[in-house]
């Protein structure tokens, strides 16, 4: 007699198993722009908040010295020798809990690239500083230093020491240095001192942020890579050749137009081109300021979607799109044009 049951399934069929499959591939692919999406604004928060620590140290060294750090500046100040010293990346390490390297430097002459570099380098050496990386760029963390050989962090926010003349309409000014004009290393580009992290030994004072430090850039992102005109990924910036210490070659800031030979800014940019930037470029340091062995004019760039983190001079951290004008990118870059900057 046939049993009024039917009998139970033990397995789904190949059909339905299919479909469960699509069903959680398509749910996959729903989710996984959302989780990217997420994960992306963390690490854009976290490249935020490394700027906002950078403007407490700042203020901090302002606070202690009345006066903001050098962006750069040969060892000469500190009673040192000459050559190539160290950036604002290393004179605000005590104000960023980071004393136990800063005590540990030396300052006698070379200190970012010579003969004390040798041993400040062997000090950070495999020591990376977060707070000098944005977790959005897609950079490796670290360098090998051509000096010495070691391992050293990168540099992904870079000082603004002001912009070149002739950008904004009908306003110029004298306050730069320009260069030997060679293609590759080393002339660096143009050199402006009309900015807050300047080369050079300008002690600046908040007070003389004349066009208030709410209208002012400190310090901004530079950390995504280039393509030359032939399409090569290039891995360019203020911070990324020889890691965060080196700064720039003398106290003198620039002024009158004068030509240097060596206009390179280490840790620092002169704003001359749209913020992200990125393609066309060739290896021309004379001419366009932007090359491998160092651009003083390389755009402001990031990893982000639509623009970059700069952080201004009362402490605030705002993001600039790329669709900035030029004009008013370069006013927030100076701080004491006295011009109005625009709405846009």
């Amino acid at each position: 007699m046939t049993s009024p049951f039917r009998p139970r399934r033990s397995a789904f069929t190949l059909i339905e198993l299919l479909v469960v499959i699509a069903i959680i591939a398509i749910l996959i692919g729903l989710l996984l722009p959302a989780v990217q999406k997420v994960r992306e604004a963390a690490a854009r928060m976290k490249c935020s908040n490394n700027l906002k620590q950078i403007g407490i140290g700042m203020h901090a060294y302002h606070d202690a010295l009345n006066e903001l750090p050098p962006g750069g500046t040969s060892d000469a100040w500190t009673g040192g020798g000459g050559g190539w010293g160290s950036a604002w990346t290393v004179f605000i390490l005590p104000y960023l809990e980071q004393d136990n390297i800063r005590s540990k430097f030396g300052f006698a002459g070379g200190s970012g690239w010579g003969a004390q570099a040798t041993a400040n380098l062997n000090i950070t050496a495999n020591t990376r500083l977060q707070v000098y990386n944005c977790p959005s760029s897609p950079m490796p963390p670290t360098t090998t230093s051509t000096h010495n050989g070691s391992a050293q962090s990168l540099n992904h926010y870079v000082g603004i020491s002001g912009a070149v003349s002739g950008i904004v309409p009908g306003y110029t000014h004298n306050q730069f240095f320009t260069n030997s004009g060679q293609a590759g290393c080393c002339s660096g580009g143009i050199a402006a001192g009309n900015g807050v992290l300047v080369p050079g030994l300008a002690n600046i004072r908040l007070t003389g942020i004349t066009d208030g430090t709410s209208n002012t850039m400190v310090a901004a992102e530079q950390n995504d890579y280039l393509f030359t005109t032939a399409g090569t990924r290039v891995q360019w910036g203020a911070g990324l050749l020889h890691g965060w210490h080196i700064g720039w070659h003398t106290t003198r800031v620039p002024s009158g137009g004068a030509n240097i030979g060596d206009a390179r800014t280490f840790q620092m940019t002169t704003i001359r081109y749209q913020i992200n930037q990125k393609r066309g470029w060739s290896e021309n340091c004379g001419s366009q300021g932007v090359c491998s062995n160092m651009g003083t004019n390389i755009p402001l760039n990031s990893a982000h979607t639509g623009g970059v983190n700069s952080l201004m001079g009362d402490g605030s951290v705002r993001f600039l799109r790329d669709s900035t004008a030029l004009p008013t990118l370069a006013l927030l870059a100076m701080r004491n044009d006295g011009l109005v900057i625009p709405e846009n």
